[in-house]
């Protein structure tokens, strides 16, 4: 190549960084993605804009680019009109990573100062002026390991992600010196008798840039080097031909001189430059299978692996393993790190699938035979046993720098032999199993893609203008896909090769989880048949735990309800599930808990229906379900002692869950909520539906909580569709009650009112008292909030009556609190607080911590009518701290809202309109619009008091459309409030 070729960059006169190559420098890399470290500290760079002028300033190596410049670099010709401004706001963020001395502004522009060693590009312009020294002075060996060492600081395509024409000019012109640099070592190749070695590498490139003439020049001589004189030529006859097709021109005389040198089989030709023939070097293995050409994400776990190899130059061998399901892409990963760490590991890299998650794994001795002839040892030299030849092994690596990948491996006891015991090597290993047992070694769990690398990977499989014009159809296949790699590969191929199909198709297909599995093969690539391996590799024991467990739907699973489905004991049961965490196909969400991938799941179901009998899998469900109630029941009891419900649920066959305290029980419920409300939806069967509605009803706090409230509700809606459908009017009633507690809690007051009806138009108090007691006290609630009070009062009365007559002295609590309400609306106030003082007395008596603050909060508002502002305050804030402890959103937000109604009386305007405010956050998503509408008119009311009366317009006109839209006699007063300050209608 011309010798002059190569960037020449002047050195700036600059003064020298304070205390060079110490370990908090600064280096900056450009000959593949645009970074900074300080040390071994890698620095954020911040977005591609911040990289981009990072870029124009590290590329000027010191000199001063003006704010001109950095513009044109950045927009070219058409600049947005805050360009300057943009340029200035990313050199201050810039500054604050780098240093004040180290970014620094001169003359109306930017420059950095650093030492000059501190580029990767410098330094690889002085390795190449070394080179050429060397070259010059006879040196080839010299000049071609230093070209070498120039080639290994390419990390990838240089400037990698950089925007603006500044850096697509200068990435054009590294990568052009990139493949002079190139073609120099492969000639210095030639010179030194590398020719076979040097023919794929030349092939390889010749195939990626066929008009390059020098490239297919170096490949002739190679091929005729390495006795192939006709393939030498046919190279030759191909330039020939594609240059007239191309650009209608013939091959440089250079390359027609060699043509015609082969036909004449030129001895000078073939043979290397004139000097002593070096040694044999040792051969130099380089077995990685090909990366993948769309691999996408993962850039978390690529660094992580990648550092870790790279620490394998030190003097510590690094061994990382890789573990995770079938599927999830650790081959794919391995590669690609493997790839990108190449230039860690210049002896070499060897490679073998162990045949881990097969019938017949891969015997060591086996592969440390075909390692050891890769490494160039004879067979004849090889031995027989394993230790010998993993002694002879470890022999041959040391000194040598190679990388090591170990897919597929089974255990640790298969690897121990194969990984190198020196330093400078280092083995990359991939299992379905973790490695816990490998001393030393780094661990890595494999997980699924996020939403958006599956949509990534998805969108390069089928191209972005199928998926663009149907991104939520695609979005519905990757989530069907479980985000696992191997799965969006499959599906993304069968898309690909059926271009009639749209996207929308395809998920339509996957929506079936019946067929799921089924859909997801193409080719030789089948998702079951990836987890049929690691079904396969189980005990019995295991195997059995995997599929019941599959059984039960919810997000993850506790130990102790795993134990319970699979009837073991918690020992026995947490045994099981870590070895098949241990497998991969079953995860740990946290310390006793488990869940499953969605697809391995299917899978673990379909193992079940097709290996255990129906009788079974329907005893570990019931099994399930008795645990959750009869645990849910003591929780129901803690939380309300007296409470005669707990003597009317099923009967369960497990004793369930005790606890020290409610605190404890309430910290079981709710993380459990997920994994029960699931359960609850699955009891629907004959001999499950009693136990699943009444485990329903047992949970209620889910549902006025707030947080799981929609889940409750479909779990609700489902066991009373399947009461109906079966005639089971009593499980039914239950439903029913357990729903018109979810409307009212969501403000759906009209269809808590009408289920509360049904209720009683289905069982008669003797043959079911519960929800004859419950059903007329929600019939008199929702008669009090649509202010039919005579009606509300003879409810309560009704329901009074029942509680007492099942003895349920909480229950009669609650209805004496309520009907003291209507006797407030009625202005009754005297009774009103004699009525909330009872019932609270009730629930203190029995230490009915949750709904003595529900006695509270009664009180505290017939308190507050009474003119008793100071003692209202006490016990609404005395209820308070109880709706908080127990997590009940819906309840803090109402009584905030009370206290807001207090300190509004009390003429204390500020402190009414911040309580309102943190009642609207409190009941964000709960509680329904009817009663955001009166904490909106009373903010309204606060703001007008403290002088704020746009903002008082602001919410009472959101309460107007509010309580319009609900046909609510509310908004005739807030229209009176609009009209007092001259606006009476919405804007």
């Amino acid at each position: 190549m011309d010798r002059d070729s190569g960037p020449r960059v002047r050195v700036p006169e600059q003064r020298a960084p304070e205390k060079p190559g110490t370990a908090d420098a600064l280096r900056f890399t450009v000959l593949g993605p645009v970074r900074a470290w300080r040390g071994s500290e890698l620095l954020s760079s911040g977005s591609p804009q911040q990289r981009a002028l990072l870029t124009a300033l590290l590329l000027r190596e010191g000199r001063t680019a003006t704010a001109g410049e950095l513009i044109d670099a950045f927009w070219g010709e058409d600049p947005p009109s805050q360009a300057l401004a943009t340029i200035r706001t990313y050199a201050s963020r810039l500054r604050k990573i780098l240093g004040q001395d180290t970014l620094v502004s001169e003359s109306g522009g930017y420059a950095i100062r650093t030492d000059r060693g501190a580029l990767d590009l410098t330094l690889a312009q002085d390795l190449a002026a070394e080179a050429e020294k060397a070259r010059a002075a006879g040196d080839r060996c010299q000049a071609r390991t230093l070209i070498n060492k120039v080639l290994g600081l390419w990390d990838g395509e240089a400037l990698a992600s950089v925007p603006g024409p500044y850096a697509d000019n200068q990435r054009t012109r590294l990568e052009e010196w990139r493949l002079q640099l190139t073609e120099t070592r492969l000639d210095l190749d030639l010179e030194v008798g590398c020719h076979a070695e040097a023919v794929s590498e030349l092939t390889a490139l010749t195939a990626a840039h066929p008009l390059r003439e020098r490239l297919r020049e170096l490949l002739m001589v190679a091929l005729y080097r390495s006795g192939r004189q006709a393939e030498a030529l046919a190279v030759y006859a191909d330039t020939r031909r594609l240059l007239a097709e191309e650009l209608g021109v013939d091959p440089r005389p250079e390359l027609a001189q060699l043509q015609q040198r082969i036909l004449r089989a030129d001895e000078e030709l073939a043979r290397p430059a004139d000097e002593p023939a070096p040694a044999p070097a040792p051969l130099k293995p380089a077995q990685l299978p090909a990366t993948v050409p769309d691999f996408t994400g993962r850039s978390a776990f690529v660094s992580e692996l990648g550092s870790r190899l790279a620490t394998a130059e030190g003097s510590v061998m690094a061994v990382s393993a890789v573990a995770g399901i079938g599927g999830v892409g650790k081959t794919t990963l391995a590669v690609h790190v493997a790839h990108q760490a190449r230039r860690h590991f210049p002896d070499g890299q060897l490679y073998v699938d162990l045949q881990g998650a097969g019938a017949r794994a891969a015997e060591p001795e086996t592969v440390l035979g075909s390692f050891l002839r890769a490494l160039g040892t004879a067979d004849s030299a090889i031995p027989d046993t394993l230790d010998e030849r993993a002694a002879l092994y470890r022999s041959t690596l040391d000194g040598r720098r190679i990388l090591i990948l170990l897919d597929n491996a089974h255990d640790a006891a298969q690897i121990r032999p194969l990984l190198p015991g020196t330093p400078g090597c280092a083995a990359l290993v991939t299992s379905r199993v973790r490695m816990v047992d490998l001393a030393g070694a780094h661990l890595v769990d494999l997980d699924v893609m996020s939403p958006e690398e599956a949509l990534a990977l998805f969108t390069r499989i089928v191209g972005a203008e199928r998926v663009g014009a149907e991104r939520d159809a695609a979005l519905d296949v990757v989530a069907a896909c479980g985000f696992l790699p191997l799965a969006i590969r499959i599906a993304a191929s069968r898309l690909a090769a059926r271009r009639t199909w749209t996207v929308s198709v395809l998920a339509a297909k996957l929506a079936d989880e019946r067929r799921r599995l089924d859909e997801l093969q193409a080719g030789d690539l089948a998702v079951k048949a990836t987890f049929e391996l690691g079904y396969g590799q189980l005990e019995p024991a295991q195997a059995r735990a995997f599929r019941l467990l599959g059984l039960a739907d919810g997000p993850d699973i506790s130990l102790a309800a795993a134990a319970a489905l699979l009837d073991l004991d918690p020992h026995a049961a947490e045994d099981l599930l870590e070895a098949l965490v241990d497998t991969s196909l079953v995860e740990s969400a946290a310390p006793g808990r488990y869940r499953y991938h969605d697809l391995v799941r299917l899978y673990a179901r379909a193992c079940a229906e097709r290996d255990e009998g129906a009788a079974e899998r329907e005893s570990a469900l019931s099994r399930l379900l008795d645990f959750y109630l009869a645990t849910a029941a003591g929780v129901y009891a803690l939380e309300r002692p007296g409470d005669r419900l707990v003597d009317h649920l099923e009967p369960t066959d497990h004793a369930g869950l005790a606890f020290a305290d409610r605190h404890a029980a309430l910290d079981w419920l709710y993380t459990e909520a997920g994994p029960l409300l699931a359960c609850v939806q699955q009891s629907s069967g004959p001999k499950t539906l009693r136990r699943g509605v009444d485990l329903l009803w047992a949970t209620l706090d889910l549902g006025e909580s707030g947080a799981n409230a929609k889940q409750y509700e479909t779990a609700a809606i489902t066991v009373r569709n399947a009461a109906r459908t079966s005639g089971d009017q009593r499980s039914e009633a239950r439903a029913l009650v357990t729903l018109a507690d979810v409307h009212h809690t969501s403000g759906r007051f009209d269809q808590a009112e009408q289920e509360a009806e049904n209720v009683i138009l289905l069982v008669e108090p003797e043959q079911d008292p519960m929800p004859s007691c419950w059903a007329p006290n929600a019939l008199g609630i929702m008669a009090l909030y649509q202010s039919r009070h005579d009606e509300g009062e003879r409810h309560f009365n009704q329901a009074i009556e029942n509680f007492r007559g099942i003895h349920d002295r909480p229950g009669e609590a609650s209805a004496l609190c309520n009907l003291s309400r209507i006797h407030l609306a009625t202005g009754r106030i005297t009774s009103a607080v004699a009525l909330a003082e009872e019932g609270t007395a009730v629930y203190d008596s029995m230490g009915h911590a949750l709904r003595s603050a529900n006695g509270r909060y009664a009180l505290g508002m017939a308190l507050t009518q009474s003119g008793r502002f100071s003692e209202a305050s006490e016990r609404l804030l005395e209820a308070l701290d109880v709706f908080r402890a127990s997590r009940q959103r819906l309840w803090e937000g109402m009584t905030l809202f009370r206290l807001s109604e207090v300190d509004l009386a009390s003429r204390n305007a500020t402190d009414a309109a911040v309580k309102a405010e943190q009642a609207l956050t409190a009941l964000r998503g709960v509680g329904g619009e009817w009663r955001r509408g009166n904490i909106l008119t009373v903010l309204g009311r606060s703001l007008s008091d403290i002088g704020q009366s746009e903002r008082a317009e602001v919410c009472w006109r959101e309460a107007l459309a509010i309580y319009e839209a609900l046909g609510s006699r509310e908004a005739d007063q807030v229209r009176s409030l609009l009209s007092a300050v001259g606006s009476d209608s919405p804007r």
